[in-house]
């Protein structure tokens, strides 16, 4: 019921059951991205901490001490590696060249699977042939072809669940024949992230709802058991419809026996989720119901053990175990090292591909005069996203040459990704001088989005600064060493927006919740807003660069959404990028005045970062960063005077 960090027994949960009782393990990989060996295509270097085929050691053993396994996967398994984009868009997929994700889920026996949200980033016609590879079930509840009446009319793109029938052993070797009904879902919010791919071909229906209507249906096929395969994080209220992450009120749901989650790259049982209503951190359940939720990369292995007894005709679960079990751990000095062996059959499987994902990364594409990294994009202006804004500006510029449009002032919204993830102190960019290959670009821009252009009124600009400054805490002036960053605020939605200066005042509280929605309408961050060193008045009208995701609605921005945009393009935000630097051959990377803390003297915060940043922080020296060493996790923690 842990998050284990040692070697552990996993047969003594089938030692502690009776004699007529069948255990059934479950074991679930979520969130793998397309990370199948243990490598980092960024790094361009090994990384014992992900990849499928560490995930499938675990797998192995788990299995040999079960007498009944099932292994199933939660999503988002054909997008966010280089090795996806090669495939996606060199190498293709179709009969006589399977997706490399498929094969190795294939090649581990996974039994059934569910949808996510970026299994959809490559338009629908990838995510088929992808699936067509499967030996295994693909379900989704929520995704739906042609809405019905009422959602078990529904007709919808995959299955909307399966029935696995499986002869098993009790404690005393008595066979018996038990059916496991498996269902699927993800965030009804595909419909908007993936517009460009999804309108008028596929909508969506709230979690709850859906399996309101189809659990029963599922029971009445004849399961036994009914396992919910949720691609959807364990935040968020019951009330709120459709809402993203929803797994905590899918656990209300009636018929629902254990839940395998995620979506949000979180590990569940963990200590993010402790003291939430219904969240029992210690047993591993959401309102009574078993739930597990594997990390990301292959970083866990999610495993819950069921002990079922038949009682009144029907299969019922007497006693469970739940645990998320890691691939590595780390040392004190701060170097993971791996707990279990990569599966051969996995790395054997994928070597083709993976092979021609390394040249592929490695192609040249130009060259920067100065290092670019990520470590203080949250804080401060950072030369690896002006880079990406300056690209965006460019290609919209290009593009709207000759409009009415190009009379009004071009500014670009983006927002940092590569800042430390899910407790990954590895995961920034740290680029020195010198040659930029195609890895590199697809580490400043990691998300397959397009470039988007919509029109904006100065008062809509201030509103989407207010949105992006939700980021950090309320600062209490003359506090020292307060928290600086909210941890539940995602880094892809703290635009930072080049064209424009500003500042913002810490003290004050954030104009908008997490959610986007209005939380105090007299907070205002956003101070000293300028255009050309004027003061950007409430109906000036601007052209803003952006991508896709945030244009469509993503984050829950103001002024987005279809109508909003005024150039739609087919071009990737990482190719206008790359694009850029091509054309331009030398990068020279300066960090230009955008938006800086309003000073709150003798008030200090705290900031974790990568622990490359200690070669970096004249960078950061009007904060006066004083080094106050490691966390647990292996960040570099800041002490910070604003």
């Amino acid at each position: 019921m842990t998050d284990h960090a040692v070697p552990f027994d996993a047969r003594s949960f089938g030692r502690r059951l009776a004699g007529d009782q069948v255990h059934l393990r479950l074991l679930a990989t979520t969130d793998m991205h397309v990370h199948l060996h243990p490598y980092d295509y960024y790094g361009d270097r090994p990384d014992d901490s992900i990849g499928l085929a560490r995930v499938a050691g675990h797998v192995r053993q788990l299995r040999q001490t079960a007498q009944n396994a099932l292994l199933m996967d939660i999503g988002d398994c054909l997008q966010g590696s280089p090795m996806g984009d090669y495939v996606a868009y060199e190498r293709g997929v179709g009969p006589d060249r399977p997706h490399p994700a498929i094969v190795a889920m294939n090649a581990l026996g996974v039994d059934a699977a569910t949808l996510g949200n970026h299994d959809f980033n490559f338009g629908l016609d990838h995510l088929k042939a992808a699936i067509d590879g499967a030996d295994f079930p693909v379900v989704s509840a929520n995704t739906i072809t042609h809405a019905g009446a009422t959602p078990d009319k529904d007709r919808t793109l995959v299955p909307p669940f399966a029935l696995l029938e499986r002869e098993m052993r009790d404690g005393d070797g008595r066979r018996h024949r038990i059916r496991i009904g498996v269902i699927g879902f993800l965030p009804p919010q595909i419909v908007i992230w993936d517009r460009r791919h999804l309108s008028g071909r596929i909508t969506t229906r709230d979690i709850v709802e859906s399996a309101r209507a189809h659990i029963p249906r599922l029971r009445a096929a004849g399961a036994d058991i009914v396992v919910a395969l949720s691609h959807s994080g364990i935040e968020g209220e019951f009330e709120s419809a459709t809402h993203e992450n929803a797994t905590r009120a899918l656990s209300t749901v009636p018929g629902i026996d254990a839940i395998l989650a995620g979506h949000t790259h979180q590990t569940f049982p963990g200590p993010a989720h402790h003291g939430q209503a219904g969240i029992d951190v210690r047993r591993g359940t959401l309102n009574g119901v078993p739930t597990v939720m594997p990390g990301f990369w292959g970083s866990h292995l999610g495993m819950i053990d069921l002990a079922l007894h038949r009682c009144d005709g029907a299969w019922r679960i007497a006693a469970f175990d739940v645990a998320a079990h890691p691939i590595a751990a780390r040392a004190a000095d701060g170097v993971q090292y791996p707990l279990i062996d990569s599966d051969p059959a996995i790395l054997t499987a994928t070597q083709d591909v993976h092979r021609e994902t390394l040249a592929y990364i490695r192609r040249p594409v130009g060259r920067t005069t100065a290092p670019l990294n990520s470590y203080f994009t949250q804080i401060a202006d950072c030369a690896s996203l002006q880079l990406v804004n300056a690209a965006q500006s460019d290609h919209v510029a290009r593009a709207i040459a000759g409009t009415p449009d190009a009379d009004l002032p071009l500014l670009s919204a983006a927002a940092p990704f590569k800042v430390g993830g899910r407790g990954r102190p590895d995961q920034y960019i740290d680029l020195p001088a010198g040659d930029l290959v195609l890895r590199n670009i697809a580490d400043l821009y990691l998300n397959p989005n397009l470039v988007r252009a919509i029109r904006i009124s100065g008062a809509e600009l201030l509103e989407w600064l207010e949105r992006s400054a939700g980021q950090f805490h309320r600062i209490r002036p003359g506090g020292c060493g307060q928290t600086l960053l909210n941890a539940d605020f995602p880094s892809y939605n703290f635009d930072v927006i080049d064209g424009v200066t500003y500042a913002i005042d810490l003290s004050q509280p954030s104009r908008f919740d997490l959610d986007g929605n209005m939380a105090d309408p007299d907070a205002h961050r956003i101070v000293a807003l300028c255009h050309d060193g004027r003061p950007v008045a409430p109906d000036q009208m601007f052209v803003l660069a952006t991508n896709s995701y945030r244009a469509a609605g993503g984050g829950t921005f103001p002024a987005t959404g279809r109508a909003r945009v005024i150039y739609r393009s087919h071009t990737r935000s990482r190719d206008a990028l790359h694009a850029y630097v091509a054309r331009n051959g030398v990068i020279t990377p300066q960090r230009r005045p955008t938006w800086s803390f309003v000073p709150m003297p003798e008030t200090s915060v705290q900031f974790d970062t990568g622990p490359g940043a200690i070669r970096h922080l004249e960078a950061i020296a009007h904060l006066s960063p004083e080094p106050l060493g490691q966390t647990a996790d292996g960040f570099l923690r800041l002490h910070l005077h604003l």
